[in-house]
């Protein structure tokens, strides 16, 4: 490698006392928005099961980890539905859009109550694929439950993700195994 010229130096120490400080502002930015995408192959027809989870209250009927979930507006928007989990805990969740015409709807939490996270965003959408067949996603959007910097490991990257792919791979198994059952 040629060794820089006499006349190079200074302009690169500027150039480097200017890039510096932003080396640390890209280190202390905090946590980055984590996604989960789960999908799953039902042998029932599309109708069926969304039959079967169009209900934005219906939750607790098809996800084993749920024992309540009341919403005090049914499927409208703005309607507040309140988790309580089998094993303990809770999570208040607010519908964002519903639609029946296209087999999904939307929802969100700003706290993760129960979960190890913020800011969660989450669709559930029933695609048909034939007659008798379907396949549901479910996909969410969400921060780490600590939002500063060095997290503990309860509540950092890996545990948000573990947490929101449990909660989905569960349900999802579960609706499954309801909705082929006939």
């Amino acid at each position: 490698m040629k060794p820089l010229a006499p006349a190079s130096r200074p302009r690169r120490l500027i150039l480097l006392s200017l890039l510096l400080p932003l080396a640390g502002a890209v280190q202390a930015h905090g946590p980055t928005r984590q996604k989960v995408v789960e999908q799953i192959v039902i042998d029932a027809p599309a109708a069926a099961v969304w039959a079967r989870i169009r209900n934005f209250d219906a939750l607790k009927d098809w996800h084993p980890a749920v024992a309540e979930s009341p919403a005090d507006k049914g499927n409208a928007e703005g309607s507040v539905r309140q988790l309580k989990l089998r094993g303990g805990g809770a999570l208040t969740e607010t519908l964002e859009n519903h639609d029946d015409a296209r087999m999904k709807y939307s929802y969100r939490a700003k706290d993760g109550g129960a979960l190890p996270v913020t800011n969660y965003t989450s669709t559930i959408s029933v695609r048909a694929d034939g007659d008798a067949r379907c396949s549901v996603e479910w996909r969410g959007a969400f921060y780490r439950g600590y939002p500063n910097n060095d997290p503990p490991p309860d509540q950092n990257d890996e545990a948000a993700v573990k947490a929101i792919t449990g909660v989905y791979t569960s349900g999802l198994a579960n609706l499954k195994k309801l909705a082929e059952a006939r």
